[in-house]
């Protein structure tokens, strides 16, 4: 199992982030290590500026290489949310130094999954309200209808490079508003109003 995520899939948080907008998907991994399916995080020692990023996540179904577009929703079924945590510190020197920065990203607990996915059949795709309130206050606010790229559109792209196989993640990206988070932090994630995980940060 793969944890696939992808960045600047939204245009406001590209433009947030100081970034272009991508002409095609851009896509990194995190390893398994990184799954939290717990209600809490311990803050990692080697950051101080950890950051939010609320994702729709998609949960693939079956294996899949070449996924023609037409056929890509028939590779999925469910949908929950995620939090793709990042430290936004280490990030921004790996940037300036021109290095990779996964160690920013691939770190243990920093890919949040709901614990519960919804049927893709309860849900309009292409229009998906999400948010994450900390500590009651809404910070960030999305829709699917924003993508750059849709989901399918991902499936299709991304399985030009890796095959896809059952049980793999999709972090669709995030939208604008992402943050840092402190100690005591309670987060809150709801796709429309159906709250899909709550996380204290420890």
């Amino acid at each position: 199992m793969k944890i696939i995520c992808i960045g600047r899939n939204y245009g406001k948080h590209a433009i947030e982030m100081g970034a272009s907008l991508p002409t095609e998907p851009i896509f990194f991994m995190k390893p398994d290590a990184a799954i939290n399916r717990h209600n809490f995080m311990y803050y990692p020692s080697f950051t101080k500026d950890l950051h939010h990023e609320v994702e729709i996540v998609v949960k693939i179904n079956k294996v899949g290489k070449h996924i023609s577009p037409e056929f890509a929703h028939t590779y999925y079924e469910e949908i929950g949310l995620g939090l793709d945590f990042t430290a936004r510190d280490i990030q921004k020197n790996c940037k300036e130094k021109g290095l990779p920065w996964e160690i920013a990203k691939a770190f243990d607990n920093s890919a949040l999954i709901s614990k519960k996915f919804i049927s893709k059949s309860q849900l309009d795709l292409n229009n998906i309200d999400f948010s994450l309130n900390i500590n009651e206050q809404v910070v960030q606010s999305g829709n699917t209808n924003d993508m750059l790229f849709n989901i399918d559109a991902l499936i299709a792209y991304i399985s030009q490079f890796t095959t896809l196989k059952m049980g793999d993640l999709i972090f669709t990206g995030t939208p604008e508003g992402v943050g840092p988070v402190k100690i005591n932090d309670k987060l809150k994630g709801y796709i429309g109003d159906q709250e899909m995980f709550s996380l204290n940060i420890k």
